[in-house]
């Protein structure tokens, strides 16, 4: 079970915390969206526990999408790097 606590001062920071996994991604598309245009989003990983591959997938499209990933524990941040490795060798 995912677990999303926001604050807001320059930034708008979500703090996430336990799994990651099927329908999360999509709820933290229509809370992005909630947000003002030109927020500045930031993703607080440090208390992820575990995530799937869609949302690897999807951590990756939020930082190519300009939202930081703040605290993202190592083997995410290796998993998030090899898929979008292998992304960027389909598109060629």
């Amino acid at each position: 079970m995912l677990k999303i606590q926001r604050t807001a001062n320059d930034r708008i920071v979500f703090k996430l915390s336990g799994r990651i996994e099927a329908g999360d991604p999509a709820e933290l598309k229509r809370l992005f969206e909630l947000e003002a245009e030109g927020s500045r989003l930031v993703l607080d990983l440090k208390d992820v526990t575990l995530v799937d591959r869609e949302a690897v997938k999807f951590l990756a499209l939020c930082e190519t999408d300009g939202i930081a990933l703040q605290n993202c524990p190592a083997y995410i941040r290796e998993w998030i790097e090899r898929e979008s490795g292998a992304r960027n060798l389909r598109k060629r």
